[in-house]
């Protein structure tokens, strides 16, 4: 699963990263714990607003709250329930199947945490991350909430999340936890992001193609246990 992540490149990095042509909402600041239901940045394609006809365009939206709730949810508090989505059923579970054919997207981040089962002891968090310095790019969904307390016309009416896609975890991930992130290399993100793709079959084949990543785990301070803490020296490796 993924519960907690690192993200601490700037909007310029992740525009570079990304190639982002527009960006919305205020820059977040580093974090090195973040946590469900906090604001994130997630890429998308989106066709401009005020012309929903013109081609999509590659957007980095700060804006966007860590746990998904489907346009149809009575009560937003469903989404610290979504914070994960098992890829494998996206396409079939009411709650995630409209979002995979329409609103597939991706959220960035340095790494994320998990933790490992030991025999009699507490759970030992790790931190798992890349071979190189670039951002991972998780596969998400995101959903568009409308308030029904707020007229149509108010800015602040429609409420953006998302969800980590995860899938059985293999290679050093696997022996930490039984699932990880889905984890896109580059030549996946485009195919991942196009609007046209739309059949739930091609989203399945696209999901089921995609390689297993190679992470690197290393212990880190159980400091990270709590969402409260948010340093950088989260990030540093414990030695036994």
């Amino acid at each position: 699963m993924c519960g907690r992540y690192a993200s601490t490149g700037s909007r310029r990095d992740l525009v570079a990263a990304f190639d982002v042509t527009e960006t919305v909402g205020e820059e977040l600041p580093p974090s090195y714990n973040v946590a469900p239901t906090q604001k994130v940045n997630v890429v998308l394609d989106r066709a401009p607003r005020d012309d929903p006809d013109a081609d999509p365009v590659r957007m980095l939206n700060s804006q966007v709250k860590w746990g998904l709730v489907p346009s149809w949810a009575r009560d937003p508090k469903i989404g610290s329930r979504m914070i994960n989505a098992r890829s494998e059923t996206i396409t079939s579970k009411p709650a995630f199947k409209a979002a995979a054919s329409r609103r597939r997207c991706i959220i960035p981040a340095d790494g994320y945490y998990e933790w490992m089962k030991t025999e009699g002891a507490a759970k030992v968090p790790f931190f798992l991350h890349g071979n190189d310095d670039g951002p991972l790019a998780m596969a998400g969904l995101y959903a568009l909430w409308p308030n029904p307390d707020l007229p149509e016309d108010d800015p602040g009416r429609w409420l953006w999340t998302c969800t980590v896609l995860t899938r059985p975890a293999a290679d050093a991930a696997g022996e930490i936890h039984d699932r990880s992130p889905v984890i896109l290399p580059a030549t996946f993100v485009g195919p991942w992001l196009d609007t046209a793709l739309t059949d739930r079959d091609d989203v399945d084949a696209l999901l089921n193609s995609i390689p297993e990543p190679h992470l690197v785990p290393y212990e880190v301070s159980t400091a990270v246990n709590s969402p409260r803490n948010n340093r950088p020296d989260l990030l540093t490796p414990v030695h036994r």
